[in-house]
This record gives structure tokens, C-alpha cells and sequence, in this order.
């Protein structure tokens, strides 16, 4: 986003004006998204609270409990970092100066914030990835083997062995 100092057409005041940005609906967007899928994940897992196997302390149990806070942390860093890059990327200042009178200077967003709000968004995805694996092998007791289970459609009965 550029701006620069423009003089008001009606009076000797000036105001900045800024090119317009697609990056305030792009980061509102991402804030959404973010939002949803941190909702589902907690709702899935019904947010650490309840399960069975959460309440033995095994690895997986610190796993999932060490990945659950990771994710949160990182959830809401990206949030901030989204949010605040969109509402300052929205906010057009006008009127800050009288024209000839003193040098205003036309605030525009740094490119690092949205970066950071990316990159806090992928640590966010790898860490709820990582909590629904561990929080899911906490609650089952791990992997299983499943043995002699089916609907038996390829056992022969009994009587039909018989010839």
C-alpha cells in the first residue's frame, strides 16, 4: 500500500491518501479461517477436557497437553498479527495537517506483520495437527491391533465345510 500527501481541493488542509489494498479482506479472510479451524479441532477434541485417556499420564497424554498450549499460543499470536495488520491497513487517516504548515507523514502498514501472522498461522496448523495425533492416541491407548473382527463374510459356516 502506497499514500501520499494530498492537498484538500476546499481548503488549505491536507490528508493522506492511500491506493486501495486487497490485503485488509485477505487478512480478515485468514482471520476467519483461523478461527474455524481452531473451533473444530478444539470441538473434536473437545478441548483437552474430557476423554479417557487423558486422565493416566502417559507420553502421549504430555504430548498432546504440550501441543495443545503450543497451538493456542500460536493460534492467537497469528490472530493478533491478522487482526491488527487488517485494521491498520483499513485505517485511512485524513485531515492531519494544515497545508504548507508542518510535515505530516502518511503511517502505512509493514510488510512483516502479515508475514508473522503467516508464518504464526503454519506453526499453528503444524501444532494442532500434531495435538489432535497425540490427543487421539492419548484417548485410545494407542495404536491397536484388531484381531478376528469383521462381519465375517468370508468365514464359511460350519455345516457347509462338511461334504
Amino acid at each position: 500500500m502506497k499514500a501520499e500527501v494530498v492537498p484538500d481541493q476546499y481548503d488549505e488542509r491536507t490528508y493522506c491518501l492511500y491506493s486501495t489494498d486487497a490485503s485488509t479482506v485477505y487478512g480478515l479472510s485468514a482471520f476467519g479461517l483461523l478461527l474455524l479451524s481452531q473451533v473444530v479441532v478444539n470441538g473434536v477434541t473437545r478441548c483437552l477436557c474430557f476423554g479417557k485417556g487423558l486422565v493416566s499420564a502417559t507420553s502421549s497424554t504430555t504430548c498432546a497437553i504440550f501441543f495443545f498450549v503450543f497451538s493456542w499460543l500460536s493460534f492467537l499470536g497469528a490472530e493478533a498479527c491478522l487482526l491488527a495488520g487488517s485494521a491498520k491497513n483499513a485505517y485511512h487517516t485524513k485531515y492531519r495537517g494544515i497545508f504548507g504548515g508542518e510535515d505530516i507523514s502518511c503511517a502505512t502498514l509493514r510488510k512483516g506483520v502479515f508475514a508473522a501472522g503467516a508464518a504464526l498461522t503454519l506453526l499453528s496448523l503444524v501444532g494442532s495437527v500434531f495435538y489432535y495425533w497425540a490427543h487421539s492416541r492419548a484417548d485410545t491407548g494407542g495404536w491397536q491391533k484388531h484381531r478376528n473382527e469383521g462381519v465375517g463374510m468370508t468365514e464359511q459356516p460350519p455345516e457347509f465345510g462338511k461334504v
